[in-house]
C-alpha cells in the first residue's frame, strides 16, 4: 500500500477532477505490475497496473493480490468501471486503502467485488490514502474546494515592509522556497490574491520555475479598478484564465471572466460556492494579509503554509493573525516552513 501511495503521488497535478489512485499487483510477495491514474480522461490506476504486467507474468494475474489506494470505481465515466476489470481478470483478493465517498462510487465498487466472490480488505494506511487525495475528498464531502493558505513572513512577523524597497529587498524567501511555491501552484487548480497584492507586486501567478500547468487565477477587485488598467497587470495575461470577483458586473473578454458577487455578505463563502459550481477542486490563497485573514475569520480553510525567511523588516505589514499549532516543519535553504491543519473542521 505504501508503494501505491508513492506512485499515485506522481499523478496529483494532472488527474483532477479525478482522484490519483495507485495500484500494485503482487504474486507470491513480488510486484508483477503497478500503475497510477493517467491525466484526466485517460486510464485509471488499475488499468495501467494490469497493462504493465509482462507477458510471462500474465498467467499469474488471477492468483495475485491487488493493492489499490482507493476503492475501485463501479460506474461508467470517461472509462469503464475498474471493479469490472478486476472481476474480468478473476482476481480473488483486493486490498483497499480507503473507501471512495464520491456519490457515484460510495461503497458500490466494494459491494460489486464481494458479490463476485472477491475477498476485500479495507482500511490499510487509510489516513495516508485519504491525505493523498484530500482535494478530491474535500470537494465531494464539503461541497467546496480544498483551501490552502500560504504566505511568507520575516522572522519578526511582517509580510511586507512599510517603506518602498527595491524588488529584491522586498523578497522574503530564497530560491529553493520560491521553486517550492511554484510546485504548489502546479498542484492546485486555482490561485487567489486580493487587489492590493496585484497593485503592489504585479504577480504573474504562474508556474514559471517548474514544469506544470498554470492554475486558474482569481482576484478580488470590488470596483474593477485593476480591470480598468488591465494592460499594466500580468494577472490579465493570456498565460491562464483569470476570474475577477467584483460588485459591478459579469463579463467575459479574452480569457478573463468577471463575476459579480455581493460584498455585503460572506465574500469567502460566495467565492468557494462559485468555484464548486465550476468544478474547481482546490484553491491556494496567496494573500495579502486582509484576504488571508478573511479566510481565517470565516474558518473556511483546510491547511496553511507559513514560509519564514531569514530576514527582518523592523516594521511593515503584519503577518496574518494565527494561533494554531503546526503539524509539520522543515527547512528549505535558509527558510523555515511550517504546515498547519485546520483541526476545528
Amino acid at each position: 500500500m505504501q508503494r501505491c501511495l508513492e506512485i499515485s503521488s506522481k499523478g496529483l497535478s494532472s488527474v483532477m477532477p479525478n482522484p490519483s489512485v495507485g495500484a500494485v499487483l503482487v504474486y507470491e510477495d513480488k510486484i508483477i505490475g503497478e500503475g497510477y491514474t493517467s491525466p484526466y480522461g485517460g486510464n485509471h490506476g488499475e488499468v495501467n497496473c494490469m497493462n504493465s504486467v509482462k507477458e510471462h507474468n500474465r498467467p499469474y494475474i488471477s492468483k495475485s493480490t491487488l493493492y489499490v489506494s482507493l476503492e475501485p470505481c463501479s460506474h461508467f465515466g470517461k472509462t469503464p468501471p475498474c471493479a469490472n476489470l478486476i472481476i474480468t481478470h478473476n482476481i480473488r483478493k483486493v486490498v483497499i486503502g480507503c473507501i471512495d465517498t464520491f456519490s457515484e462510487v460510495a461503497g458500490r465498487g466494494i459491494e460489486m467485488l464481494k458479490q463476485n466472490n472477491v475477498e476485500v480488505v479495507i482500511g490499510v494506511l487509510e489516513n495516508e490514502c485519504r491525505e493523498l487525495n484530500k482535494r478530491f475528498f474535500t470537494f465531494h464531502e464539503k461541497k467546496r474546494p480544498f483551501v490552502l493558505l500560504k504566505w511568507a513572513q520575516t522572522k519578526d512577523g511582517f509580510i511586507a515592509p512599510e517603506d518602498e524597497l527595491h524588488e529584491q529587498e522586498r523578497w522574503i524567501t530564497g530560491d529553493k522556497t520560491n521553486q517550492y511555491v511554484h510546485q504548489l501552484r502546479a498542484t492546485e487548480k486555482a490561485i487567489l490574491v486580493g487587489k492590493n497584492t496585484v497593485q503592489k507586486d504585479n504577480p504573474s501567478l504562474t508556474v514559471r520555475h517548474v514544469d506544470g500547468t498554470n492554475p486558474i487565477r482569481l482576484v478580488i477587485d470590488k470596483k474593477l479598478e485593476l480591470w480598468k488598467g488591465k494592460e499594466g497587470f500580468k494577472i490579465f495575461s493570456t498565460e491562464s484564465k483569470t476570474l475577477v470577483f467584483n460588485s459591478l458586473q459579469n463579463f467575459e473578454e479574452n480569457g478573463i471572466e468577471g463575476i459579480k458577487i455581493s460584498f455585503n455578505n460572506n465574500v469567502v463563502k460566495q467565492i468557494l460556492d462559485i468555484l464548486y459550481e465550476k468544478g474547481i477542486q482546490s484553491l491556494i490563497v496567496e494573500g495579502g494579509s486582509f484576504t488571508i485573514n478573511s479566510f481565517l475569520e470565516s474558518n473556511l480553510w483546510d491547511e496553511a503554509l507559513v514560509l519564514e525567511g531569514n530576514k527582518t523588516f523592523g516594521r511593515g505589514v503584519e503577518a496574518p493573525l494565527f494561533n494554531h499549532k503546526h503539524t509539520k516543519e522543515f527547512v528549505l535553504g535558509k527558510d523555515n516552513i511550517k504546515q498547519f491543519k485546520n483541526i476545528s473542521l
